[in-house]
């Protein structure tokens, strides 16, 4: 029952911020679409490991500076073309164990430009990478996953 009180107020702080509206028709309309995603989705996490909101609260700000580095990254490459390219694809390991916690990894490497989670396979991720800098799937995988994979533990 907390879980989802804390998930609810999550869903309509955003929704406020989504509005910018304290009308009384859109409070009540947030109140109402909020409570049903809780009502809806938190039954389905059942069997699972609920997720630690605060965990997913401060793996944000970790998400965030990579994919800003990255957008640097790849928006220099683009504007100095005498920087190198050597795409390949990669096979990295996960730590992780819950289901959720691997998609979420997969996921934020696709969103993070230069990247792309080709396949989830076990504990393994393909990813193709704009700019392999080693072929060891130790080193790999601390450059690609590294910092978001320690985040993603704490959720």
């Amino acid at each position: 029952m907390r879980q989802r009180l804390q998930w609810g107020a999550v869903l309509f702080v955003v929704w406020l911020g989504l509005t910018l509206s304290l009308h009384p028709q859109e409070l009540i309309a947030g109140l109402l679409i909020c409570g049903a995603i809780v009502w809806l989705a938190v039954p389905a996490a059942q069997g699972h490991r609920p997720w630690n909101l605060w965990g997913l609260i401060r793996y944000l700000p970790v998400f965030l500076k990579n994919l800003i580095l990255a957008n640097m990254d790849v928006a220099r490459r683009v504007l100095d073309p005498t920087l190198p390219i050597n795409p390949g694809i990669i096979r990295i390991q996960t730590d992780l164990r819950e289901p959720h916690q691997r998609l979420l990894l997969a996921n934020s490497i696709t969103l993070t430009p230069g990247t792309v989670t080709l396949d989830l396979d076990g504990d393994d991720l393909y990813v193709h990478w704009i700019d392999v800098a080693s072929r060891d799937p130790v080193r790999a995988g601390e450059v690609i996953k590294g910092e978001l994979e320690r985040a993603i533990k704490r959720i």
